[in-house]
């Protein structure tokens, strides 16, 4: 036990020790759960418990008393493998399982998140899940999401489309949050899908008292259920654990460090909301169950380059990807889509050497419009390719995707100035700006 000193010798005075179920009583409330260890640089003077709920809870014992009420054995990392018998009339969801925080574990002598769990203890770590469908699970990869790969897309696709053609009526892929949105992106254009496909994780692991992967999976395999038959993210609507929303694949991006609620739409809203595993209300288009035939377009370009534009940038870093043998350029402007001109000259040599270059915008919201200023037209007549709407990061997956479906420059320009999956709007409103 990694209790100290205050702590330590508040739970001896009632003989209690890690796994045991104990009542907490403290300022007329009274707790109930099972005690649950923390690290080993944590904070003394507080114990974490798992309510009935799932969810933990950490309790100051400052003016608290603890009674024990059952001895239990200590929680182990992992679990026993058990059979779940399938009921013919639940849905068959995939659970497939990436990695990241959704999927990790603390190594209580650091305190560090590690990738430990496979999706079959993710769901025995929920077991409210078991009751809402079938499961199929497994671990696909053990990473977290900073050490994603487009070839790991290529990959996960492929596992999806297998688990689609093996009668799963909906897909959730347990995924880190750092990436998550690269990862949606890909497949939207990796996958067309008759079944709803959700990306999901959490911003706190399963050992901390905020933790968001409960909600999280509950409200996943909701939307996995559903009609909606996108490629979609779910996670936390607000701080609290109240309500999830459901983004487009090419409509989502990560936009804070640690908040539950950080994934926001981009230029649209959420396709939908769900609250306790059901669909609250839905606000965008999406395609219905079974609109579209399984198919797979599962070539992509790995030597693409993303290069943001800054003050004092220079011609250089064009010139090192084109040597260096990169087949598309995305470039993150500034404003509607402008660079330092003298960068001009090394984006027509890539262009005259059959190498795309996309232009997006580091401002996230509004719109690409290289047709405003002087620099932006120098830059058209450069054969730069306006990346209209699209997030950079969209923009980037899009083009190593389209340079996967052919080399030709023209050809590349029509799939990147084609709407494929909703990732391109006719017209943006002013009330999708983040307040």
């Amino acid at each position: 036990m990694t209790y100290k000193e205050k702590s330590k010798k508040f739970l001896s005075s009632a003989n209690v020790t890690i796994g045991d179920t104990v009542k907490i009583s403290k300022n007329n409330t009274v707790y109930k759960g099972i005690l649950l260890d923390r690290s080993e640089d944590a904070e003394d003077n507080y114990i974490v418990i798992k309510l009935d709920s799932g969810y933990n809870l950490g309790i100051n014992i400052t003016d608290a008393s603890i009674e024990l009420i059952e001895h239990g054995d200590k929680p182990s990392i992992g679990y026993e493998e058990t059979e779940v018998s399938k009921d013919p009339e639940k849905m068959n969801i995939s659970i497939i399982s990436t990695g990241g925080t959704v999927s990790s574990i603390i190594d209580y002598s650091t305190g560090a998140v590690h990738p430990a769990f496979t999706a079959g203890d993710l769901l025995r770590a929920n077991p409210e899940l078991i009751d809402l469908a079938n499961y199929d699970v497994k671990a696909l990869y053990n990473i977290l999401s900073e050490n994603m790969k487009s070839k790991y897309w290529v990959e996960t696709a492929r596992q999806i489309a297998s688990d689609i053609s093996d009668g799963a009526d909906g897909i959730v892929l347990a995924h880190g949050t750092d990436t998550m949105h690269y990862t949606s992106a890909a497949l939207s254009f990796l996958i067309e899908s008759p079944v709803p496909i959700v990306l999901t994780g959490s911003q706190r692991s399963s050992d901390r008292p905020s933790t968001d992967t409960f909600l999280n999976l509950i409200n996943s395999v909701g939307a996995a259920k559903s009609d909606i038959a996108e490629v979609t993210v779910c996670m936390h609507d607000k701080l609290d654990d109240n309500i999830c929303a459901l983004h487009s694949g090419v409509r989502v991006r990560k936009m804070h460090t640690s908040r539950r609620d950080t994934f926001r739409s981009i230029n649209s809203e959420p396709i939908a909301y769900l609250k306790e595993g059901n669909i609250q209300s839905v606000t965008g288009h999406y395609n219905k169950r079974n609109e579209k035939e399984l198919k797979l377009h599962d070539n992509i370009e790995e030597k693409v380059g993303l290069i943001k534009s800054y003050p004092g940038i220079t011609s250089e870093l064009i010139d090192y990807h084109i040597d260096k043998g990169y087949k598309g350029l995305l470039i993150e402007g500034t404003g509607l889509g402008h660079v330092n001109e003298e960068l001009i000259p090394s984006l027509q040599r890539a262009n005259d050497e059959g190498i795309p270059c996309v232009m997006t915008s580091q401002c996230i919201y509004g719109r690409v419009n290289m047709n405003v200023y002087s620099t932006g037209r120098k830059l058209l007549e450069a054969n730069l390719i306006s990346g209209e709407d699209m997030t950079p990061e969209v923009g980037y997956v899009k083009l190593s995707w389209a340079l996967g479906q052919s080399d030709n420059i023209d050809e590349v320009r029509k799939i990147m100035e084609t709407n494929i999956a909703g990732e391109l709007n006719d017209r943006l409103s002013a009330k999708y700006f983040l307040n």
